[in-house]
């Protein structure tokens, strides 16, 4: 079944706000104002595009402090050895699944439409 949508007004609202769901796959519309834990989806490769905000983000690497959150997402509270971004307006990033990742710093707010791919 297609969907179709136009956003707006995402910044007055309560997010992430789901914008579509199917068995393999998740769409939504997120915001963060500051730094998140660091975050590993064994099965979901996450795909973010920026339409505003600065942020460090980093991406590989070894998680520090890692612990299973619920089934197949573990939160840890480092990362050596990764990767480092900037991410910025217009910006979009690739994370495989397995792959550790993190918003380390955020400037100023981040928002972001974000892309979910689930393998069985």
């Amino acid at each position: 079944h297609t969907r179709s949508f136009h956003v707006t007004g995402v910044q007055t609202c309560a997010l992430p706000i789901s914008l579509a769901q199917g068995s393999d796959f998740s769409a939504s519309v997120a915001r963060r104002a500051g730094p998140g834990q660091v975050e590993v989806h064994e099965k979901e490769t996450d795909i973010f595009y920026i339409t505003e905000g600065d942020a460090t983000f980093v991406t590989g690497g070894t998680m520090v402090g890692g612990k299973l959150s619920r089934p197949g997402q573990w939160l840890g509270t480092d990362i050596q050895g990764g990767v480092t971004h900037h991410l910025t307006k217009g910006d979009i990033i690739t994370i495989p699944a397995g792959v550790p990742h993190w918003f380390k710093e955020v400037k100023s707010p981040i928002l972001y439409y974000m892309v979910k791919v689930i393998r069985p």
